[in-house]
């Protein structure tokens, strides 16, 4: 978070209690994000890739919009603090011809004590350091975990252990193309729980996540586990590779959409990665090739994101981007019926003006 404001507010109680210890200090922050995009392919347009993606007629689109802008505060009150964050993306509340307004999205609100997290922020599977730098939101989403939910945990130095809201996304048993039958989240009642190693030192960070689940829509009781691995490694100069591998039944927690908990009453298996190399070209202006690619065994999808882009700082709090990428569909066999699944790609361009406050 890059704060630009700090407040300090301090309470006295008839002098009986200490004014430091009153102390609640406010930083403010966020940006302000405005982006045009264009997008040229048979998958409908997307104001950035997910896993996701409906393959359509071939079309050409072009959007402008501010709604990726982000605003969040955080306090700080002796050994507590607090931060909550939201924006405006993914909003379905207006459009082009009422005034492009947008809903607030909440991103983050959760507390700090001690060693103790509770409240919505990134699932402990998530290595936010391990994201490529990109102006398509997110980045490759397709091959990353990507995942903010409720959640209690506890930190140490090196560890962390979590649990972290349950929810099963997928379809029963008995599901075809045109009638899938959602799972019924009602039996989920058990947490998911998450172990976490991380090593970090000059030569940049690693960390290893291992997450166990239960699932057992409509009383089939099937247990899920899965492994990730995330990484940001210095290399010359300021240059860094970042990258994500996962496997196992990890569903929802990687590749945002193009992977769910069950298919047709199976639990998924998914195989999944991502990798991003930054290079600068001087102290203001730096490019990432970036690439993501999910697998899954039961739905059979097939799909990646790769892209290539500029960006460089025209004031310190001011950078401008320019990015070219790709987001291809190859799924497989449709597991609801004989056949394989529509098959599609778009390309894109996409310019971005970012002020950090």
């Amino acid at each position: 978070m890059k704060s630009m404001t700090r407040v300090s507010i301090c309470i006295c109680l008839f002098g009986a209690v200490s004014q430091s210890s009153m102390a609640s200090e406010y930083h403010f922050g966020g940006f302000l994000k405005a982006n045009a995009r264009y997008v040229d392919g048979n998958i409908a347009f997307q104001d950035s890739w997910t896993g996701g993606g409906r393959v359509t007629n071939s079309a050409k689109r072009t959007q402008f919009s501010a709604a990726e802008s982000r605003f969040n505060v955080g306090i700080t009150h002796g050994n507590v603090t607090g931060f909550a964050e939201i924006d405006f993306s993914g909003s379905a509340q207006g459009n082009a011809a009422f005034s492009n307004s947008y809903s607030p999205r909440l991103r983050h609100a959760y507390i700090n004590y001690n060693d103790f997290t509770a409240g919505q922020t990134w699932s402990t599977m998530v290595n936010t350091s391990a994201f490529a730098e990109t102006a398509d939101l997110g980045g490759p989403l397709v091959g990353q975990a990507m995942v903010r939910q409720a959640l209690v945990r506890y930190n140490t130095e090196n560890w962390q252990f979590a649990l972290e809201n349950p929810y099963t996304y997928g379809t029963q048993a008995g599901s075809t193309d045109a009638d899938k039958k959602w799972v019924d989240t009602s039996n989920d009642y058990i947490p998911d729980a998450v172990i976490r190693f991380d090593q970090q030192g000059d030569w940049g960070n690693v960390s290893v996540s291992s997450l166990f689940r239960y699932l057992d829509p409509q009383d089939t009781a099937q247990f899920g586990a899965g492994v990730s691995l995330a990484a940001k490694l210095k290399t010359v100069g300021k240059d860094d590779i970042r990258l994500q591998v996962h496997y196992g039944n990890l569903g929802r927690y990687v590749g945002t959409d193009a992977a769910r908990d069950m298919i047709d009453g199976e639990i998924e298996t998914t195989t999944s990665a991502m990798f991003a190399y930054r290079h600068f070209w001087t102290e203001r202006t730096r490019s990432s090739l970036f690439y993501g690619h999910t697998i899954t065994e039961e739905e059979q999808s097939n799909r990646f994101h790769a892209g290539v882009n500029l960006f460089t700082n025209l004031t310190p709090a001011l950078a401008l981007g320019f990015e070219l990428g790709r987001y291809q569909i190859d799924d497989g066999v449709s597991p609801y019926e004989d056949g394989t699944a529509p098959q599609g790609a778009s390309n894109y361009a996409q310019l971005s003006l970012q002020f950090h406050i």
